[in-house]
């Protein structure tokens, strides 16, 4: 699966790594050093070369060179260089072994005192005490010295061979005092660039965590319509039922067609009118936006999704303080002469000189007008809402007490069964909105199925969605079902099926539910029965 390119965590210990490297690099040399002058001495064609002087030391000092170089060799895994003494201790051997050689080949004249040169070079490099690698430059250039002075008394060099001793310790502490500063600068540039990288992959751990955290749904998807990555958020609004490693690298089109629609009109046309859609039956309106990334090899892109349903509520809130006030100065209008018109009519009914047709229609003109003053009273509530006061409820235990109390005062015969598996679940709702809403739906519920079976009766039933991580609250009648037909109506305001309706009731608790962050829905049972469910977000439960 194609994932895009990440930062590694730095390694902790990254100079002590490259260091180990130098080191290795240089036990190497030394072992090929001791080798070539080894082989140089029993060579015939190089043998004048060395050990003119002494051969016998010569080769004693050789075999010996070598020798060391073997348990060095031998813990090239360990990490000898960070013991700052023992790398002392192996450059104080490599001048007096060299110095050494080079005495018994004939001095400064043989050229070896040069190699010191890559010693104490290698020394400013390995020994992060700069004194100390001071000192081993100090220690070269004084051992050259008293080597060609020593000579010189002996005989074997005139008073002349100084001159090039001390230009070449003069080198000797140049060369030192250089790579000491070059390695000081090449280690600040390290550790800064280190700390660099430290915080860049700081930084990127803490944007995958603001990424995977964002209420926004973010998906990288490339040319093809793959998914590449996405976050928390989007595999929540897109597959709830299934964990974010499942999701990557699937296309586009397996979450939701009509996503799949947007991208790619929008890839062909490079215009997107943002346009409200939902992935399954029930799931929550979701919105899309598309970014093309910057111009790349892969031409990738962002798709952005979020829940819409913020963005519904607080236009339907709007909307509503809108026609609340409006309905509300139409519904005190109305009152004054309906009072009018109802109290005209009980006074014509209570005259004697009516005929039994007269007084009829006087008893429809009340009944007309009382229809009306509930539907004034309905559109009242509603203009005057206030804001809710949730509260924490132990949902079995609320249910109880209200049912109890519901049938009390039904004052006729009613059955209402409870059904709920968990007596501990808490919801947040005001008590009295639900008192409200469950009124309406129960009155519903108990009508319909006395026209049905000709027995009250109904069911709450209390479940819990895993998944979405929503509480449902059903209430279910005994009735015949709502027609397809008018299913999607029928929380419109004025929508009703009974004659002496006023087709309030549904809408005003459907916006009691969605001012207490719960939802109410039509969900029909497989036996055509009517089911109103309430959902509870999870900031509900």
């Amino acid at each position: 699966m194609n994932r895009p390119a990440i930062l590694t965590q730095p390694v902790a210990h990254a100079p002590s790594q490259q260091n180990l490297a130098l080191f290795r690099i240089y036990v190497a040399y030394r072992s090929l050093l001791a080798l070539v002058l080894l082989i140089m001495l029993v060579s015939p064609n190089t043998r004048q070369l060395v050990g003119a002087l002494n051969p016998g030391l010569y080769m004693a000092v050789a075999l010996a060179y070598l020798a060391t170089s073997v348990p060095l060799v031998g813990s090239l895994s360990s990490r000898l260089n960070q013991n700052q003494r023992l790398m002392l201790l192996i450059f104080l051997i490599d001048i007096v072994a060299i110095m050494l050689l080079a005495d018994s080949s004939g001095g400064t004249s043989s050229g070896l005192p040069a190699l010191l040169v890559i010693t104490v070079a290698a020394s400013a490099v390995l020994i992060t005490n700069r004194t100390l690698a001071t000192l081993i430059a100090a220690i070269s250039v004084l051992a050259i010295l008293l080597d060609t002075v020593r000579l010189i008394l002996l005989g074997v060099l005139d008073s002349n061979a100084l001159f090039p001793a001390g230009l070449l310790g003069i080198l000797i502490f140049g060369v030192s005092l250089m790579v000491q500063v070059i390695a000081f600068r090449l280690g600040r540039a390290e550790e800064l660039a280190r700390n660099r990288a430290s915080d860049l992959y700081n930084l990127q751990r803490l944007n995958e965590q603001i990424v995977q955290h964002m209420e926004t749904g973010i998906l990288l998807v490339n040319e093809d319509g793959m998914v590449r990555v996405m976050n928390k958020a989007s595999t929540r609004l897109l597959a709830p039922e299934r964990p974010v490693t499942v999701e990557q690298g699937r296309q586009l089109e397996d979450y939701c067609p009509e996503l799949a629609y947007q991208f790619e009109h929008w890839k062909d046309t490079g215009v997107h009118r943002a346009k409200p859609f939902t992935v399954m039956e029930g799931t929550p309106p979701i919105i899309a936006h598309f970014r093309e990334l910057q111009p790349n090899s892969h031409r990738e892109a962002l798709v952005l999704v979020e829940d819409y349903t913020p963005v519904t509520q607080y236009a339907q809130s709007l909307k509503l303080t809108s026609l609340g006030r409006l309905t509300a100065s139409i519904a005190h209008e109305i009152r004054n002469p309906l009072g009018a018109i109802s109290h005209a009519a009980q006074l014509l009914r209570e005259s004697t000189e009516l005929s039994a047709e007269d007084k009829r229609m006087a008893d429809i003109i009340q009944h007309h007008c009382e229809r009306v003053n509930q539907i004034v009273e309905s559109v009242m509530q509603i203009s005057s809402r206030e804001p809710p006061k949730p509260e924490y409820l132990t949902l079995t235990h609320w249910l109880a007490v209200y049912v109890e109390a519901y049938l009390k005062a039904l004052n006729r015969p009613a059955e209402v069964v409870i059904d709920c598996d968990y007596p501990e679940l808490l919801i947040e709702f005001d008590p009295e909105n639900l008192q409200r809403v469950m009124n309406n739906l129960l009155d519903n519920a108990l009508r319909h199925s006395k026209l049905e079976t000709d027995r009250e009766t109904a069911r709450v039933v209390v479940s819990l969605d895993f998944i979405s991580h929503q509480c449902h609250l059903d209430i279910v009648d005994a009735g015949a079902g709502v027609a397809p037909a008018d299913q999607p109506k029928l929380f419109e305001p004025f929508f009703t099926t009974v004659a002496e309706g006023s087709g309030m009731g549904l809408y005003l608790c459907k916006e009691l539910c969605e001012i207490n962050n719960a939802n109410l829905s039509y969900h029909p049972t497989s036996r055509g029965q009517s089911c109103f469910r309430i959902s509870m977000n999870q900031r509900a439960l």
